[in-house]
């Protein structure tokens, strides 16, 4: 009979056990911590919605509209027109700060979406006036269900604004369209299949976001847009791609430095990256959806390609159809971002008022699944970010949220190898790149818990196993 091995486990093995056990526990914990993508009504959402964002309902009128702090982000949901299409919400604001507002509107799975649906923000004083601008957000020539986004602003600062006086303002939110009011069968002017009353009539939901910028500590150098830059489009950048998968919403896009990014897209998904651009910094970008092997025909608007600034208002867009054959897409070259730019007409002038992290966001459409299949296809991104940067206006007090005017170190999702840091420093500099990244608090504990499991693996590997006491200890054959 043989003779029976007793082994010895070590502190060092507990230890992993014990890591182990809690990395699993974590992981059923992260369900509860991590914010699932999930539609008010129940059914999975296309969209990753901000972990800390508040719930709150629109009002039908201004007298119960709810109020909406400056940093926060706020979930809401709207319907068709006659039926809760318009909705309020509260602000009360300051003499000198300027208010952003953005709305992301989010159509729920198996919506329908026609090419003037859209959605409309403003921004209104209690006698009922508009502040410096609206912004409206449309489906457009996709006609396929993606996140949009539109922004409106209370501006201070010299006469040429209204609503300049400290006091209660309200957000007006509209859905407008063919969509926004209930919709019969029928076809559109491409000969496609028109939005049924079901699916047009379903309710949207919403993302709200409130941004505050401080007035000046002294008044403005310019009082005008600029009329000229460097207008030429840059040489297309070259070199070895890096991978980088998108996000599926704002508050989760991925990170991108200048250089050459791949990730994939299936048709419907819309990708989420965003980009650090510094106070006279200009930048550029352009997105190529790779060729498929399969299928044929021809879809008019397939890829779509947008850019919003730091509190997601919108700058630019381009589109580009798709016959089975590569295609590209390029933002035209925009101004370097400088604080006169806001005195501009055209949103790709006005939007580029400010430095910090500026959203690239692609949407394939949905109808190149009918010819050209499911995919997912291959989605190249070149990304130029030129100029120096330069100091930033002197602000008389702080934004909110804290940093969203700013270029966080580290925020450019570049590849980096090996950095020579120590443990402790390379644990602290992971923690900062994840944060930045975007991830959840789930993420970051099983970060930490699985960087416990490693360490204790290796105390197990280098700790010298006790010899059993009834082994033999001659050599083996």
């Amino acid at each position: 009979m043989p003779t029976a091995t007793v082994f010895t486990v070590t502190k060092a093995a507990v230890g992993v056990t014990k890591a182990a056990a809690a990395v699993t526990g974590a992981l059923a914990l992260c369900g509860a911590l991590t914010p699932a993508a999930w539609a008010a009504d129940g059914t999975p959402s296309p969209y990753s919605f901000a972990p800390d964002a508040t719930t709150v309902q629109g009002a039908e009128n201004t007298t119960g509209a709810v109020r909406l702090e400056a940093g926060h982000t706020y979930r809401s949901s709207i319907a068709p027109s006659g039926r809760g299409g318009r909705l309020y919400y509260r602000l009360e604001l300051d003499a000198t700060s300027t208010a952003y507002v953005s709305a992301t509107a989010v159509p729920r799975p198996g919506a329908t979406v026609s090419y003037s649906d859209g959605l409309k923000v403003s921004l209104q004083d209690g006698n009922g006036r508009n502040c410096s601008s609206s912004g409206s957000a449309h489906f457009g020539a996709t006609q396929s269900p993606h996140p949009i986004a539109a922004w409106a602003a209370r501006e201070t600062g010299g006469t040429r604004y209204a609503c300049q006086t400290a006091g209660t303002y309200y957000v007006v939110v509209e859905r407008s369209g063919a969509g926004a009011s209930t919709a019969s069968p029928g076809a559109t002017s491409d000969g496609s299949a028109g939005p049924t009353a079901a699916s047009a009539s379903r309710p949207w939901d919403l993302e709200l976001g409130y941004a505050s910028e401080p007035g000046l500590k002294k008044a403005p150098g310019s009082t005008s847009g600029p009329e000229v830059w460097n207008s030429a489009s840059p040489e297309a950048l070259t070199g070895t791609p890096r991978q980088r998968a998108g996000g599926a919403g704002f508050s989760a896009a991925a990170p991108l430095g200048q250089g050459v990014w791949q990730d994939r897209v299936r048709p419907g998904q819309t990708r989420f990256y965003k980009v650090p651009v510094d106070w006279g910094q200009q930048f550029y970008a352009a997105a190529e959806l790779g060729s498929s092997s399969s299928g044929d025909g021809y879809v008019g608007t397939a890829l779509a390609v947008s850019l919003y600034n730091p509190v997601r208002g919108f700058v630019d867009d381009v589109g580009s159809g798709y016959d089975g054959g590569q295609r590209s897409a390029g933002l035209p070259p925009l101004p370097p971002v400088a604080y006169e730019n806001r005195y501009a007409f055209r949103d790709r002038v006005s939007g580029m008022r400010f430095a910090g992290s500026y959203y690239l966001v692609v949407h394939l459409a949905a109808q190149v699944a009918d010819r050209f299949g499911e995919g997912p296809f291959g989605l190249t991104l070149r990304v130029r970010v030129t100029g120096a940067g330069r100091p930033g206006p002197a602000y008389a007090g702080r934004a909110e949220p804290r940093g969203v005017f700013d270029v966080a170190a580290g925020d450019s999702g570049a590849a980096g190898g090996s950095t020579g840091l120590g443990g402790g420093d390379r644990r602290s500099t992971t923690m900062k790149l994840l944060a930045v990244a975007g991830l959840g608090t789930g993420s970051l504990l099983l970060l930490t818990l699985g960087a416990w499991t490693v360490s204790a693996r290796r105390r197990a590997i280098h700790a010298p196993w006790p010899v059993p006491e009834d082994a033999d200890t001659a050599p083996g054959p």
